[in-house]
């Protein structure tokens, strides 16, 4: 403890000796304590390093007694001249599941952010507004062990100032009913908790922004928090049209299947590189996608809510609402490559311009009472709104053997509405018999979705007797999509010895929903879409009845822990279509799925966890639907009505080592996966005019795809970093490897077709320590991509990326700060058009005043060689895509900022930082 502030010391470097050598290393915790474990009965020498303080050294005798009482750290009086003490700091701590790292020991600039902090820390990455740590994507950040804007990772990071920072902890965390049972099934979230420093926690302190530049270049925001003590009240906003947006995949409009399909962009199971200057350049993976990192031109105006409390001694609440408006121009081209076969060489080049407006409402909530020492209950509900208008239009060009076949212009307007709720309420109930626990769950999932497309098309084909024919259409597509979801569960906990448990549950769910296509021909005569084509329109209701339990048994003895589990599933999938015709298709599916957990901790620093689960995927009703998408003419696709479960099979190793004397750190994850009758494409390309069962005329050279079950879908990953502190340079060095493969299969006209891709990636970070006045990172990234396909084994699509970034804060006097930051991209092996090498040079200039230097004004500019670019390749099964589209350019802006920094110390602060800390 500070002897002068008494206030708790964390971050202490403890260590105990005898005759001259270290015994045994720890770090002092948030409110003070530090514990040294296995240790024999007998005198030691107990010495404490702290920046700021004294060294205190003591002789102890360790005997019965844990205790040794509260040891006072005194200010350090003299200044020693000509002698540098060195001391290295303890880096990262390992306490089993959770890996500790010590913000003090990665210093940025007193402007930086929680996200500038974590970027320097080994095994984090932050891509394209995808944070991984140890090679899994973060799906949610705590603040002190609570919610903080519900499962939006991406705004707890970039509006908490790192100054507040004591230390980041990463974790998997366990679903609410695993963390009351102790059961792990393998199903857990990739977890960081921001833990803030003593003292940080009561207080208000936050940003207020305004700026402008050339071609009317702007941006403003805010963001405040009010913290006292376990309420926590966090309010922000932004408006700027620089593409700085903050959204997590929630705001997205909610569910794909029925947003607007634009076209040449069919559904699929793409892989997409990334853009220049932190731009993801597209591709077919929405999970991966977040507004504000696409390409494309964005205004955008946001505000955010967050608030946490403890009402009196028994309710724990927090909750957070989001509200949204993007408006975005993107214009795209793309060169897409069929993988027929060789002799056919087809190729598809497609440029569009659209305009899109959005907006989000989100709002969730977490209620935790605890009745008394035995009984607890919990409700999560969760509400979001969605409204998306898209405009623009889209022309395409198919080649064969060089030669053009056909091609089409076409001019949408669509507009799409969703409505989403869900909640849980979860009621749990300790007996007094340790380890015999009941617990009861029941939630719901309402969704409602409109999508309507105004679709104006102009076609022209050329026959195989080189006439031109043109085909044109103007129609309206509405699609309404609804469904609603019951579940409930029962699990019973029941101790078999000290060590171990046996867990039996019954998890039963109906789901039912209804998709509705109307499709309405325009007629000039009546200026009305009032003429119904039967031929692109569809009813099909859908009902799932889910029948799941589960037996489990969960051991712990010593340093091992097991968990193992048993789960007969029966899924009844019954599907009505109404229209055109009526059709019935009744599914059953039984499954045994399997999963087990072992974890071994060796030591205090080093662990080992294995992890095997099973799980089946129901195809969704879009998936079923059995009507065609024509919303681009040569790219049609489907439902299918004849689709089964997927059952996926994974396994992992999680692997590390921490080791506190030398500050280094060690860390292997890897993955394998395997999933039959994995939902899949199946692409028919006609090399003739072609009339398909519904009546639809398939043109010559357009293709038709459509969802099927094939087995045989494979990945493989691996991560491995190792984290390191380079004394010579005042700097902390982290290196990462990573290898991904993957199997994907496809029907290419009939043929099977597997696209292997094996991805290689290596790099470095190194971020220096030296002082809040130098800050600096350098990092280097190598992504090598080699891809072969079966129908084409003899053609190589290997491709090849190369980032370089450097990012550097000076501040040479205190008034005075410097910035810049490079990254250089380097693509080898796309398309012609697309092989280019960039530089992304950004700097600014910022001067410092008011008290405390809580104003500054800063002058900056974005690409200033006017390089920034935003390119990507995406392989699926059945084509290879590159893509470049619009994006930010150079522009020069001026902006005032104003920081807020009030933090209250008091007495009463004292007992409040002694409380018991998080541990997940």
């Amino acid at each position: 403890m500070e002897k002068e502030s008494l206030k708790p010391a964390s971050n202490v470097n403890v260590s105990l000796r005898q005759k001259g050598k270290i015994v045994a290393l720890t770090l002092s915790i948030e409110n003070g304590s530090f514990q040294f474990k296995n240790m024999k009965r007998d005198t030691y020498e107990l010495v404490m390093n702290y920046i700021g303080m004294a060294q205190r050294v003591q002789t102890i005798i360790l005997n019965n007694d844990k205790y040794i009482g509260t040891i006072f750290l005194n200010k350090e009086q003299k200044v020693l001249k000509e002698i540098t003490i060195e001391n290295t700091q303890t880096r990262v701590t390992q306490n089993g599941d959770t890996t500790s790292i010590n913000a003090g020991s990665f210093k940025v600039n007193t402007d930086a952010t929680t996200e500038d902090l974590l970027k320097k820390m080994p095994g984090i990455t932050i891509e394209n507004g995808v944070i991984k740590a140890q090679g899994e994507e973060v799906r949610k950040v705590l603040l002190d062990g609570k919610e903080f804007f519900g499962e939006d990772a991406q705004m707890a990071l970039k509006n908490l100032p790192a100054e507040i920072v004591e230390k980041v902890q990463i974790f998997n965390r366990l679903s609410d009913q695993g963390q009351f049972t102790g059961f792990n099934d393998g199903n857990t979230d990739k977890t960081i908790n921001i833990v803030t420093k003593p003292g940080r926690n009561n207080g208000t302190f936050g940003k207020i922004y305004a700026g402008y530049g050339t071609v009317d270049r702007y941006q403003s925001g805010f963001n405040l928090n009010m913290f006292n003590g376990n309420r926590r009240v966090t309010i922000l906003g932004i408006s700027n049209n620089i593409n700085q947006q903050n959204f997590s995949n929630q705001d997205l409009f909610g569910g794909t299947a029925t947003a607007p399909r634009i076209a040449g962009m069919p559904g699929g199971m793409g892989r997409g590189g990334t853009g220049g200057g932190g731009n993801s350049g597209g591709g077919s993976d929405i999970s991966n996608f977040l507004v504000g990192q696409q390409a494309g031109i964005s205004q955008t105006n946001s505000f955010g809510l967050n608030y946490a409390d403890k009402w009196g001694l028994k309710t724990q609440l927090s909750g957070s609402y989001f509200f949204n408006n993007s408006n975005t121009t993107t214009g795209k081209s793309l060169q897409r490559h069929y993988l027929i076969n060789p002799e056919i060489n087809q190729l598809y080049n497609e440029t569009s311009n659209y305009i899109s407006n959005n907006y989000n409402n989100r709002f969730n909530l977490r209620i935790e009472h605890t009745f008394d020492s035995f009984n607890i209950i919990l409700f999560t509900p969760k509400i979001s709104f969605q409204n998306n208008e898209t405009t623009g239009s889209t022309k395409g060009l198919n080649n064969v053997l060089n030669k053009l076949i056909n091609s089409s212009e076409t001019n949408k307007d669509a507009n799409n509405i969703g409505v989403s709720f869900n909640s849980n309420l979860l009621y749990r109930h300790k007996y007094l018999k340790t380890g015999r626990t009941i617990s009861f769950n029941a939630g719901n999932d309402f969704n409602q979705k409109t999508n309507r497309t105004d679709q104006n098309s102009q076609n022209s084909t050329t026959d195989s007797t080189g006439l031109i024919v043109q085909n044109n259409f103007k129609q309206r597509a509405v699609t309404n999509t609804n469904g609603y979801t019951y579940l409930a569960s029962i699990t019973y906990t029941e101790p078999i010895t000290k060590s171990s448990q046996l867990l039996i549950s019954y998890s039963p769910s109906y789901t039912k929903n209804q998709a509705n296509k109307v499709t309405k021909i325009y007629d000039s005569t009546s200026n009305e879409y009032d003429s119904l084509n039967i031929q692109l329109s569809n009813k099909l209701d859908n009902i799932i009845i889910v029948q799941k339990g589960n037996l489990g048994y969960n051991l712990n003895v010593a340093n091992h822990s097991f968990s193992a589990g048993l789960s007969p599933q029966f899924v009844a999938l019954n599907s009505d279509q109404i229209f055109p015709q009526r059709l019935v298709f009744n599914k059953k599916f039984f499954n045994i799925l399997p999963n087990f957990v072992y974890a071994y901790k060796f030591n205090t620093s080093k662990t080992i966890r294995v992890v095997y689960r099973t799980n089946t995927n129901t195809p969704a009703i879009n998936q079923l639907q059995n009507v065609i998408d024509n919303s681009n003419p040569f790219l049609l696709s489907s439902g299918n009505a004849d689709l089964k479960q997927e059952f996926s099979h994974t396994a992992l190793i999680r692997y590390g080592i921490n080791n506190i004397k030398t500050a280094r750190s060690f860390f292997v994850f890897a993955m394998w996966g395997l999933t039959n009758n994995a939902i899949s494409n199946a692409t028919y390309m006609a090399n003739k005019d072609t009339m398909l069962q519904n009546g639809v005329i398939l043109q010559r050279g357009s293709q038709l795809s459509k969802p099927v079950n094939i087995n045989g879908n494979v990945f493989m990953r691996t991560f491995i970093t190792y984290g390191l502190p380079v004394k010579k340079l005042r700097s902390n060095l982290n290196l990462n490897l990573g290898a991904n493969y993957s199997s994907t299969p496809g029907l290419i006209n009939y043929r099977t077709n597997f696209v292997n891709t094996l991805n290689l990636t290596g790099g470095f970070v190194l971020g220096s320590n030296i002082s809040q006045q130098i800050d600096f990172t350098v990092s280097h990234n190598a992504n090598i991509n080699l891809v072969r396909n079966t129908l084409q084994a003899q053609q190589t699509n290997n491709y090849f990326i190369n980032t370089s970034v450097l990012k550097a804060t000076l501040v040479p006097f205190k008034v005075l700060v410097i910035s810049t930051d490079l990254s250089y991209t380097n693509y080898l092996g796309l398309g012609s058009a697309f092989n280019q090498n960039f530089l992304l040079w950004n700097a600014s200039i910022a001067y410092k005043f008011f008290k405390s230097k809580a104003a500054e004004f800063r002058f900056s500019v974005f690409d200033i060689l006017k390089q920034n670019n935003s390119i990507s390749r995406t392989v699926t099964e059945t084509y290879i895509e590159d893509s470049k589209s619009n994006i930010l350019q150079r522009y020069f802006m001026l902006t005032f900022t104003y920081n807020l920094r009030k933090f209250v110390s008091s007495a009463s602060d004292l007992q409040k930082h002694i409380e018991k800390p998080f541990t997940p």
